[in-house]
């Protein structure tokens, strides 16, 4: 997946046609040997767009190749600098960054730049917030399907199904709605193959709740779910769209009287979390996850070490 055709011709005007053949080369690159996601490449491009964008005014002209080449380490701050004045946070301005450095460094390993200049700017500084997973009592009660906030009990039964599997295996909801119904888990399933970011491939171990919520949901769903198409279907029949996974999981905050903060998402964050507390081992839990660096994992360990003092501020008799 690409930018539409108005993006890409927005993004022809901002460059120079040398310029633009590399960034063409650079998207295929990432796409064909990284492997990233479409969502990660319309980033990292609209990104670049940003960046050339600054560049044309910054240079009085759409930048050529030899422009890039030509940048110093006070181009990219002033480029930062005026991200900066237009409201851009620091986690984006630092993902921009990010982004330009891997086009330049593509660029470096062609023999046609020298990407030092860029490696010699300072991302911004970013407040390092931590996940924010649900109780383990929320989080059985969320999965639960016993609200009747569906016109449908199959609808219903499905919402549940899906919660269920992002809690219980610790998937993200594009995971779990890229499964197929021949990946379906039943009762006698061990485990279940999850192929997450970048076309990973890991195990995942399948608890009996879990199975049988997606059961209940099969026995319900008054749609054929083929072995090749997607198991959860929309009202229609279609694929599932995740915003309804989203807005479910809104009407489910709304009735336990639970935050913004507990969204599908926040489901893997208390898997994690609740496996770790119970002794889970940080590699284990690195492997369930699918996380490439156990730098990504270990921000767990803050959320036990955090929830520990908050509950020993409480509790100590000396507070």
């Amino acid at each position: 997946m690409r930018t539409n055709s108005d993006e890409q011709n927005a993004l022809l005007t901002t460059a120079q046609p040398d310029l633009n053949h590399r960034l063409e080369l650079w998207l295929d690159h990432l796409s064909d040997e990284r492997r990233l996601s479409d969502k990660t490449l319309l980033a990292y491009e609209r990104d670049l767009r940003q960046f050339l964008r600054f560049l044309t005014m910054h240079l009085g002209g759409a930048p050529a190749l030899k422009d890039i080449a030509a940048l110093r380490p006070v181009d990219f701050r002033s480029f930062l600098a005026n991200r900066r004045r237009q409201g851009v946070q620091s986690r984006s301005l630092a993902r921009g960054l990010a982004g330009i450095r891997s086009f330049l460094r593509f660029l470096e390993r062609r023999g046609e730049v020298n990407a030092a200049a860029s490696a010699a700017v300072r991302p911004p500084r970013q407040a390092r917030s931590l996940p924010k997973p649900v109780s383990s009592k929320d989080a059985v009660d969320i999965t639960s399907g016993d609200f009747g906030m569906e016109s449908e009990a199959w609808i219903e039964a499905r919402n549940a199904a899906v919660l269920t599997l992002l809690y219980g295996c610790g998937l993200r909801i594009s995971e779990a709605l890229s499964l197929t119904g021949g990946a379906a888990p039943k009762r006698e399933t061990k485990t279940i193959r999850i192929i997450g970011k970048g076309g990973k491939e890991r195990i995942v171990p399948i608890l009996p709740a879990v199975s049988e919520a997606i059961e209940q949901y099969l026995k319900l769903c008054p749609y054929a779910v083929s072995a090749n198409g997607p198991l959860f279907l929309g009202a229609r029949g279609g694929p599932l769209n995740p915003r309804m996974v989203q807005l479910a999981m809104q009407r489910l905050r709304g009735a336990l009287g639970l935050p913004d903060s507990a969204t599908p998402h926040a489901l893997r964050h208390s898997f994690a979390t609740h496996l770790l507390a119970g002794g889970g081992d940080l590699r284990t839990i690195q492997e369930l996850l699918g996380h490439a660096s156990l730098a990504s994992t270990q921000i767990y360990t803050e959320i036990d070490s955090a929830h520990l003092l908050k509950a020993y501020d409480k509790a100590h008799p000396r507070r």
